[in-house]
């Protein structure tokens, strides 16, 4: 018998397995173990060198630019869509995460980002 821990949407369980037996034994009942500690907030964005700008917009996902809503030097406001990114066939808004000016565009239309490339930076 092996024992794992287990969470799922963020409750913790503790489950024992049965390794070997050819039949199905009857399961036995979840023992929900002592909560686990809340995920740590997201980091502030990191800060990008020189000219760049002061808050980097990253990509979430790996997928491909559909398209690119914003250029430098444009005023945004905090939810303001930057690009949209296709990633298994969904269309995800990349937003601004604050008030503030475009000071570069990373990618164009047609491109595919990994997760955590550069898409756009603002001041």
């Amino acid at each position: 018998m092996k024992n794992y821990t287990i969470t799922v949407n963020g409750n913790v369980y503790e489950v024992t397995v049965e390794e070997g037996t050819t039949g199905a034994a009857p399961a036995a009942a979840p023992k929900a173990a002592p909560k686990a500690a809340a995920p740590a907030a997201p980091k502030a964005a990191p800060k990008a060198a020189g000219a760049a700008g002061s808050v980097t917009v990253a990509a979430p996902m790996r997928g491909k630019i559909l398209a690119v809503k914003a250029a430098a030097g444009q005023a945004v406001k905090k939810g303001d869509v930057l690009a949209v990114l296709e990633a298994m066939k969904m269309e995800n808004d990349i937003v601004a995460p604050q008030d503030g000016t475009v000071a570069s565009v990373n990618v164009a239309a047609g491109e595919t980002v990994e997760t955590g490339a550069t898409i756009a930076t603002l001041n």
